[in-house]
């Protein structure tokens, strides 16, 4: 994979970059609540700048139809993008139309300027091979040469990520080679005892990586909505808790392969169960019991980990070398029930561990609760890519920047 460095070396000079970013910040009326993706992208739109590239950043933004929408406009993302280069950033308001060229075309060399979302043209995400080529196509058209430093899209097969690499010369930015370098050292290069943390909604998102997991990690530790299916697997009552009836015999079977290979598979042993799913909105006070792990209410849900749960977890990833955090453990998102998420990040920042957090929600939990960021080893910008590679899947996006 040829790396940035190696492309500035042969000039960038007048040339235009396209840089195929990920800019898929969370947005809340209008404004951006979290603009770690935007951070992370910044040194390599800066660099090229001041080696004076024409810069041409591009990203998707939600998950729009394939037709503009102003409420997935990536306008915010390039304002913001401006304030952190310190520059002024033109915005085309289309992806490949009469603005996006009017706008490249009046680049200057060391300026930038951000595309409309990619997603607003069918193209980007066709299934269709020649649909797909088509848009590539046209993207090429707006430059000489492409960087990849999409990472959080590099899972995906679509134009921008895949295709429009085969039609420039090549090169990956300095965050896919950062990701990919964190990667290695969770997957062909891990010091141990490794441990990994698993948290989100489903079970079915993670089974794939457990499934690997099963093989590698020392301990695997469960949170957050999956984890009530594997307590219905052992026998408990989870009452009206998150629950994939239909995945129960494969976690079953996960289990029992992780006691036949050794893996320590750590459950939640309490819980905060409550009646009610709390109003985020507001954030008004919850009304919550902690029970032990086995005796959730018929006619309540779990929200979080328990204290004794925490402590517990903390304990697991104390003398770790290497840890892997994936997916929230509660509803972090509301102050009664992110003392659990809490203190997977500060046992993560007590550990002497080489610590990475995989992206996501887990990402933005620990922006959002309060933590620096630079403490941890590593917080990725690509949860869903992150998982994929650990499930060793080929991506995409990361082969086209291998040919």
């Amino acid at each position: 994979m040829k790396t940035i460095d190696e492309l500035l070396a042969e000039g960038v000079s007048g040339k235009r970059v396209f840089v195929r970013a990920d800019l898929n910040v969370p947005l809340a009326n209008g404004e951006i609540t979290d603009d770690g993706r935007i951070r992370a992208v910044q040194p390599t739109i800066a660099k090229l700048a001041e080696a004076g590239a024409r810069v041409v950043v591009a990203s998707h933004l939600g998950r729009p139809k394939g037709a503009p929408d102003p409420a997935f406009s990536l306008a915010p993302a390039a304002i913001r993008l401006g304030e952190l280069l310190g520059t002024d950033v033109a915005f085309a308001t289309d992806t490949v139309g009469a603005s996006a060229k009017e706008t490249v075309a009046a680049l200057a060399d060391g300026q930038v300027a951000v595309i409309e979302n990619l997603r607003f043209n069918a193209g980007e995400t066709a299934k269709d091979d020649a649909e797909r080529g088509a848009f590539a196509d046209q993207l090429a058209e707006l430059a000489d040469i492409y960087v990849g430093d999409g990472f959080g899209a590099v899972h995906r097969k679509h134009a921008s990520v895949f295709d429009l690499p085969a039609r420039l010369p090549h090169a990956a930015g300095y965050l896919i080679a950062t990701e990919v370098g964190v990667l290695k050292k969770l997957t062909a290069e891990v010091k141990r005892p490794y441990v990994v943390i698993l948290g989100g909604a489903k079970v079915s998102d993670k089974l794939a990586v457990i499934d690997q997991l099963l093989g590698k990690a020392d301990r695997i530790l469960i949170g957050g909505g999956m984890a009530y299916t594997f307590l219905y697997a052992k026998g408990y009552e989870v009452g009206i808790s998150l629950l994939q009836k239909d995945q129960v015999e494969v976690v079953k079977e996960y289990m029992a392969r992780a006691e036949a290979n050794g893996v320590e598979l750590v459950l939640p042993v309490d819980i905060l169960a409550s009646k009610d799913f709390p109003d985020l909105k507001t954030k008004a006070p919850a009304e919550f019991i902690t029970v032990d792990a086995d005796k959730i209410p018929a006619d309540q849900e779990g929200l979080d980990i328990g204290p004794r749960t925490r402590e517990l977890y903390a304990s697991k990833i104390a003398d770790a070398e290497t840890v892997f955090w994936n997916g929230p453990v509660g509803v972090f998102e509301h102050p009664d029930y992110a003392n659990g998420t809490k203190a997977i990040a500060q046992a993560l920042l007590d550990s002497s561990a080489f610590t990475v957090v995989g992206g996501g929600d887990s990402a933005a939990a620990v922006r959002i609760l309060g933590f620096d960021e630079n403490a941890f080893g590593h917080i990725s910008t690509g949860g869903g890519a992150s998982l994929e590679y650990l499930e060793g899947k080929t991506l995409p996006g990361l082969a086209a920047l291998e040919v």
